[in-house]
Formats: C-alpha cells, sequence, structure tokens
C-alpha cells in the first residue's frame, strides 16, 4: 500500500496539529480512509493514493494555520478533517490564502483560532457582524483592533463604541456622581482595549476631538452614524427595542459589530434579551453575519476553556446546546 512520512520541526510541533489527542489522529484515519503511525516529528500515512494525497494535504493545511498563528483545538480538528472527508479541501485554501494580520499604532492582532479568523474576515467585509460567544474568546477585542484599523487606515471617520450602562434599563440617574463617573465603570473594558492599541495620547486627543467616542448606549438614540465603525458590547443586556434601535443608526458607509454572551444576561427575567430575539429575526438577511464562539475560541488560561465548558455541562445536562440563560 502506498505510504508517505511527513517530516516536522519538531514532536511538539507534530503534536500541535492534532491538538495532542490520539483520538483526533484516529478520528482522521475514520474520515480521511487512511493508517496514521506518528512517532517523535513524524507522521506516516498508508492509504490507496487518492486518500493518501488528501491526507497529506489536510495535514498540510493545519501546518500552515498553525504557521499563521493559529491554535487548533480539539473542536477545529474535528470539523476540519469532516469538510475535507466532504471536497471542502478548496474552501479552507482560500481561507488560508487571506492571511489576516491587524495593525494599530502599538501592537498587531493576529487571529488566534480558526473561529476567531471567520469572525476577524466576516468583520472586514460584512456591514453589520454579529459576535456571540463567551468571555474570552476576543470577539469585543479583535472588533476593536478592527474599529482601530480601519480608522487608521482612513477606511472610517470616526469609531463610535457603546454598551447597555446598567444591566436594567440604564438608570443612569440612580448612580453616584458626575455623568463621567456614573458611566465608566461600565465603558472601562473598551477603554482598556483602546489603550493596548493606542497611545494613551492619542485616546485622549482623539476622544477630545469627538473621532473616538465612547457612550452608553441610550446616547445612540435618534442619531444616524455614517462613516463610522459602531461596535455594540454586552449586547445580550438590550432589549429587543434597543436592539432595534441600535441597529438602525446605521449610515452610509459604515459597519457595525455586536457581540455578546447570551449566557450571561442580566435582565430581569421578565425582559427577552435583544442579542437572543435579533438571530431569530435577522438570521437570513444579507449583508448580516452571525458569528457564534465556542469553548474552543477561548484564549485567555487554558482553565478558562475548561470552566466554561464545566458550567456548560451542569446548566445544560442534556447536552441539546440551548443557552439556559437566554431568555
Amino acid at each position: 500500500m502506498p505510504a508517505k512520512t511527513l517530516h516536522f520541526q519538531s514532536p511538539r510541533h507534530l503534536s500541535q496539529l492534532y491538538a495532542g489527542k490520539a483520538e483526533n489522529l484516529a478520528h482522521a484515519e475514520r474520515a480521511l480512509g487512511v493508517k496514521l503511525v506518528t512517532r517523535e516529528d513524524w507522521l506516516k500515512i498508508e492509504a490507496p493514493q487518492e486518500p493518501l494525497a488528501l491526507a497529506e494535504e489536510f495535514f498540510g493545511f493545519l501546518d500552515a494555520a498553525r504557521g499563521q498563528g493559529m491554535n487548533i483545538r480539539t473542536p477545529d480538528f474535528a470539523r476540519l478533517v469532516d469538510s475535507f472527508a466532504k471536497g471542502e479541501a478548496d474552501r479552507w485554501q482560500a481561507f488560508l490564502d487571506e492571511p489576516l494580520v491587524i495593525a494599530t499604532n502599538r501592537k498587531s492582532v493576529v487571529p488566534k483560532t480558526i473561529g476567531q479568523k471567520e469572525y476577524l474576515q466576516s468583520v472586514l467585509k460584512q456591514p453589520i457582524v454579529f459576535g456571540i460567544g463567551p468571555a474570552g474568546t476576543g470577539k469585543t477585542y479583535l472588533a476593536m483592533a478592527a474599529a482601530v484599523s480601519a480608522l487608521l487606515n482612513h477606511e472610517v471617520e470616526r469609531i463610535v463604541l457603546t454598551r447597555p450602562a446598567v444591566e436594567a434599563g440604564e438608570a443612569l440617574g440612580f448612580l453616584p456622581g458626575d455623568l463621567r463617573e456614573k458611566i465608566l465603570p461600565y465603558l472601562r473594558p473598551l477603554y482598556d482595549a483602546l489603550h493596548d492599541m493606542l497611545d494613551p495620547e492619542e485616546v485622549v486627543k482623539l476622544t477630545e476631538k469627538g473621532i473616538i467616542e465612547i457612550a452608553p448606549l441610550a446616547y445612540m438614540r435618534g442619531r444616524t452614524l455614517s462613516r463610522a465603525f459602531i461596535v455594540l458590547d454586552e449586547a445580550q443586556n438590550t432589549t429587543p427595542e434597543q436592539m432595534m434601535m441600535f441597529l438602525t443608526r446605521l449610515g452610509e458607509d459604515s459597519r457595525m459589530v455586536v457581540t455578546g454572551d447570551v449566557t450571561q444576561i442580566d435582565l430581569p427575567r421578565a425582559k427577552v434579551s435583544g442579542l437572543v430575539e435579533v438571530r431569530r429575526i435577522l438570521e437570513h438577511v444579507p449583508g448580516i453575519v452571525f458569528h457564534m464562539f465556542g469553548s474552543q475560541d477561548v484564549v485567555r488560561h487554558p482553565l478558562v476553556q475548561r470552566i466554561i465548558e464545566a458550567y456548560d455541562r451542569y446548566k445544560n445536562p442534556l447536552g441539546d446546546g440551548s443557552p439556559v440563560a437566554g431568555r
């Protein structure tokens, strides 16, 4: 039987291609119709010529993806090998042929998972993109990086960053302090991301000029936002009325990214989350993309991914995938 041995830089390098799990190689054997043997820094493929060539192409793809800075997680591996087995290799090759590096003044941002790269590609191409998933998946941070890059490249004239200021209806008047003191705690994560990408003096200057605007969602009402990159964060805490109000602010030559986690809704139980409802309404509208992140896209400490998965199992023991908190 024909065989081909692929050599890699190191045993660790090879292990990264299949998330270091023997069961992933067993899955690949079944899906691609090959036999795989791995030792140290090499992988031997045994199969008839056609499946052998497909398996070689598959592991070449994984190696190239790793070379672009992406981590291959078990769900990614399973999804990719099944897709290659279905004859979709060309689609994934096109995906790789668009390397993504989002340049900002202080750092370059590179997607770290397959899901992050798909999300960023949508953000760069579509007028409205929803990024929905757990904490640590980079959905807001990547949107902020894309916004800053678009501003620096003169693709937009301003950035508008917003989020619901209070969990249950933005009752700012009941919080202590002046307006800035009232809203700052809710908008702090957006400021923190900005300071990662721009010098502090630039953030102050651009904010004073109104080129960067950070404001609670209530302040968006009645406006039309043209030539702008608009990010709505914590969107799970919007009501359906607030979500519709926000989306209809979109003006000429503008882009919107809406991010949130439907398992972390802080609205009163009688209130429906606008982020839960909007997907049912707009999922099939051209120009609007919904990107769902999972625990496999978490790029914080590895323990964070395990914590999220444990909570998912606790809240949804039947494993049907339905969000428990998605009221």
